[in-house]
Order: C-alpha cells, then structure tokens, then sequence
C-alpha cells in the first residue's frame, strides 16, 4: 500500500518522485528505481544526480561507468551538494580519465585505466569547498592531501588542523590522518604513544591502513607494548580488509609462526595475494619459498616465475635469486649471458653481492672458453651502451684475455670509461697507473684514482693507499693518515690490513709505539690466518713485547707460521727449542 500511495504521490513533485525512486530501490526494483531517479537528476535535483553518479561508481541498477559516475557527481557538486564534492574531489585525486573541452562544458572521454589521469590541484579544490561546508570525511580528505600532495601543495600543520576537525567530528579517516602526522613527526616514545593512540581508534573502526600501522608500531613496541600475537592480529585483520602490506606480513608471520601457529598452507595463501596484487617482497618470499622446497622438493620453475614478478617491480635480490638460477640450471637449461643479465640487473639496483657475482662468473673455474667468450660480447655490448659495471667487466676480460683476446691497452681505455662510476674500476684504474699496464706509468694519477676509491670505503683501496703513503709513492709520506687507513681497512675485516697496522704500531714508524694494541691487530690478523701476523703474535708472545710473556702460547703461533713456509718462524722455533733444551735436561737429570 505505501508504495501505491508513493507511485501517486511521486506525479505531483520532484521530491516526490524520488522518494518513490528511492522506495523502488529498498524494495528491490533496483534498474526502475535508478532509472526514475536518472529522470529527477535531468530535472536538476543535487541529490537526486548525486544519487545517479553513486549508482555509476557503484554499479547499481546500471552498468558501471567512472566517466558517467564523474559526470553526474560533477552536476551536483556545481550545484553545492557537499557530499558529492567531497566524491568529486577523491575522483580527482585518484584518477579520472583524461578530459576533452567541448564548448562551455567539459566531456569525459576514454575509461580504460591507463587513460586515468590524477589532478591534485582540482581534488584540493572540491575536497576544500565540502570541508568548509562541515563534511568530516572531506575535512580528511583534505588533511590528506596537505599532508601527501604534490610538494608545492603541502602543508603539515594546516593538515593536521583538518584531520583535528574531521576526528573530532567522529571520521575515522580524520584519526587515521593524525596518527600519521604524528607518527612522522615523533621523536621519543611520547610521541609514538600519542600517534598510536590515534591509529588505534581509527583501526577499532575498522580501517586497514590503521590496523596495518598500529601493527608495525606493536611488532616494534614504538608507543605501544611489544606483543607479536597482538600485531600479527592486526595484520590479520588488515589483511582481510584488503591492505597488500599486511598480507604480505600476515602470511609472513604464519610462516614463521611468529605471534600465532605456523601454518605454512595459510601462509603461501596470504603471500600470493599479496604478490598477485602487487607486492615485490610477498613475491620474492614465495620464490624463495619454492626455491628451497622445505617439506617437498624444490620447484625451481615456479620459484622463478615469483622471482620474475618481484623482479620487475624493482626487486634487487630477485633479480640476483634468478641469476643463480640461470648460472645453475635449476629448472632451466644453463645461460651464463642470462645469468649475467640477471646480476647486472640486481647490482644496478643495489645489490652489492650481485656485482661481485657478475666479475666472478668471469673467473669461475668451471666457466667454459665458450661461457667467457658469451659473456666477453655480453659485456661488450653493454659496455658499448654506457653501462659502467659492464665497462669494468668488459675491461677485465681484455686485461686477463677471458674469452677473448689480451688487449692491455683497450683494457685501460674501458677501465677509465667504468671509473667514472664504479669504484671497483677507480682502485684497478689506480693500479694500472701504477704499474704501467696499458697506459704510461703514472704514479701520482694513480694514488689519485686509488684514494678516490678508499674515500669510498673500499677496503682494499685503503691497504693500497696507506701502503703509498708510507712510502711516499705518487705523493707526500704520511705514516699518521696511513695507519688511519689501516684501521678503517683493518675493521671492515681486511686481514692484511690487522697485520700491517699492527706493524705501524710496534714501532718505527712516524706515530706513536702502542705494542698492547700492535700485539692485538697482530692476534686478529693471526686468528684469520694471516702468515706474518702469526709470526709477529709469536715474537711478542715469546719476548714479551707487550707486557706480557707465555712461551707456550708463543710456539703454536711460530709452528703455524712455519707451517706457511715463513723463514723466520723456523728460526724462532730453532731458537726457542736450543733455549729449552738445557732446561730440559736439568729437569730430567
């Protein structure tokens, strides 16, 4: 009866009529219902074309359509509706197709999604007129883009006045907005706490992005307690409203059991939907997950095909993952070019295990002439097309004769080319000047490309540095800056460096005599099996050069150095045995 009554009424006016659409809708009769409203919004009621443009954006009793749900939504913003400003500007801001002037109105064109274009400026423009008008969520919405716009539109205290309003209005986004303002901006455990607390109320209202955050600070317990179940939680529940990160930290957390029980088959789930929406790191896990089978035997094809996808989103140790497998054949036919592709890739985003595996496939032992000779024009190639990593690689084939040629002289041109750009080729650049090989000796140039390097925190550059300085080779002697280079080499873990700083240290050189710290560099060279170090180690030991003496301890350090054929350590032993061996015979008589 009340819809006969709402059909009469709905003749009469237009208020009218789109109660009766309305009703249509609640009851069912969706496609009739948004095709009377569809008549209201022609008739120019605001409510009634917002009401439309929603049923475009939504789907509702019409197709689904961004270009007539935009269009709609624009017709009743101009006409002051506020909340259809407040969607009008979200659209703007991300993404609505590209638009085409037609006379005094504007068209929408094109809806395919690579045609969809952002305007910051315009979503600023509507999300402002509907915040002034009192809407909490566009009071948000604006508090967002003055704190994540375009750099010339932002404004962090003016942000966080919106997200204040919209908060205390009750908008969940409002809270979200302000725990991440504050959580930027905190620098103590205060801070933390207070932006937690604001994240926490946006996350009991049911928004991912805010479980997600609050679940980083709890796994971290920055602000709040440090409770792994409590954050996997969250991330549980993030993950289920649709947020990429926490999937992939969810199925992270059930694969290693981490604040809930292991549950390996839950994990892979979570992990690929994460990757298949387009999260590198949930990618990479499952090749790696693939790659090492764990209960089964590994899937190296599969492996790959995770590997590739976090690959191509920039993923430098997925591009590396897939060059091992390439230079291994796991899964595939063996392709050292490939392989080399691969590293490249991975070393060229930073990975710095990747570069070394690039110049190491030119040594590997088992690499064929065949091999080398792919990766010479592999490289070549590259080094042709400006890539300075290749350059170095390309230039130590021709420096070695690696599947090609021995050309010194095109080795040196290619290093210079790659020094530019890669300190590895600064300290062999360095070197070759040095030496002379394939260019005119030059040994000031090459202490001047070799400190380039050691600024650089080369190891090895630094030896060679501070060797120079010590000598005076190319440049001033400098024992003070050399043992400096020593120490920085020497605690990067470079044993040449413990020995040859220990030495420095011990005495006749231009700095200070410290035997107990020459005594200690000399046990870490020794520990790493450094020949001299353990001669030098026995010396001090036997002799007390630091302060203290232990014979015992003396001798296992010389028989191991003697046992590296250092001349020396034979004749330490030589001597301590003839210096025991009366001793001995007392004792014994």
């Amino acid at each position: 009866m009340k819809r006969v009554f709402s059909a009469l009424g709905a003749r009469f006016s237009s208020r009218a009529r789109l109660a009766h659409a309305l009703r249509l809708i609640e009851d069912g009769d969706v496609v009739a219902g948004v095709a009377l409203l569809g008549s209201v919004a022609e008739a120019g009621m605001p409510e009634a074309q917002f009401r439309v443009g929603r049923a475009y954006l939504d789907g509702t009793g019409v197709p689904p359509s961004l270009v007539e749900g935009a269009r709609w939504m624009r017709r009743a913003a101009e006409a002051g509706w506020v909340e259809a400003r407040m969607v009008l500007g979200t659209l703007y801001l991300f993404g609505l197709p590209r638009e085409s002037a037609e006379g005094q109105g504007v068209r929408l064109v094109a809806e395919t999604p690579g045609d969809r274009v952002s305007d910051p400026v315009e979503a600023a423009r509507w999300a402002l007129l509907a915040a002034e008008a009192g809407s909490p969520d566009a009071q948000a919405l604006y508090g967002y883009i003055l704190a994540d716009g375009p750099a010339d539109m932002r404004d962090p205290a003016a942000a966080e006045g919106w997200f204040s309003r919209a908060a205390a209005a009750g908008c969940p986004q409002g809270h979200l907005g302000l725990g991440l303002v504050w959580m930027r901006a905190a620098t103590d455990e205060a801070g933390h706490a207070r932006a937690a607390a604001s994240l926490r109320l946006a996350a009991d209202a049911g928004l991912g992005s805010a479980q997600f955050l609050l679940g980083a600070l709890t796994e971290q317990g920055r602000g709040v307690a440090r409770d792994s179940a409590a954050a996997t939680a969250l991330y549980g529940r993030a993950a289920e409203a649709g947020v990429r990160a926490a999937q992939a930290r969810f199925g992270l957390a059930l694969l290693e059991g981490r604040g809930c029980a292991r549950d390996a088959t839950r994990a892979e789930s979570w992990l690929r939907r994460a990757a298949l929406a387009g999260d590198r790191e949930a990618a990479s896990l499952l090749g790696d997950r693939y790659a090492s089978g764990g209960d089964l035997p590994p899937n190296y094809i599969e492996a790959a095909q995770w590997y590739r996808r976090a690959a191509s989103a920039g993923h430098a140790a997925s591009w590396r993952a897939l060059g091992m497998l390439a230079l291994t054949g796991a899964g595939q036919p063996r392709d050292v070019t490939e392989a080399a592709r691969c590293f490249r890739q991975a070393a060229a985003l930073g990975d710095g295990r990747a570069g070394a595996d690039l110049g190491n496939l030119l040594l590997d032992q088992d690499a064929s002439e065949d091999d080398r000779r792919d990766l010479g024009r592999y490289f070549a190639h590259a080094a042709e097309a400006g890539d300075p990593v290749a350059a170095f690689n390309f230039s130590i084939c021709l420096s070695q004769g690696l599947g090609m040629a021995r050309d010194e002289q095109a080795a040196a041109g290619w290093m210079l080319r790659a020094a530019d750009g890669v300190v590895n080729a600064q300290y062999w650049y360095g070197r070759m000047l040095l030496d002379g090989r394939g260019c005119a000796a030059d040994a000031a140039a090459g202490r001047s490309w070799i400190a380039r390097a050691a600024e650089s925190g080369m190891a090895d550059a630094q030896v060679a540095l501070a060797q120079l300085m010590l000598t005076g080779r190319g440049g001033p002697r400098d024992h003070a800056a050399a043992a400096v280079l020593y120490r920085a080499a020497a605690e990067q873990g470079q044993v040449d460096a413990m020995f040859s700083l220990g030495a420095l240290l011990g005495g006749g050189h231009d700095v200070p005599v410290d035997r107990p710290q020459a005594q200690h560099w000399f046990r870490m060279a020794a520990e790493r099996g450094n020949a001299l170090g353990q001669l030098m180690l026995g010396r001090y030991l036997l002799r007390g050069l630091a302060g203290v003496t232990d014979p015992a301890e003396a001798r296992q350090w010389l028989e191991r150095a003697a046992a590296q054929g250092v001349p020396d350590a034979v004749a330490e032993l030589a001597r301590l045995g003839a210096a025991a061996g009366p001793a001995a015979g007392a004792g014994a008589g």
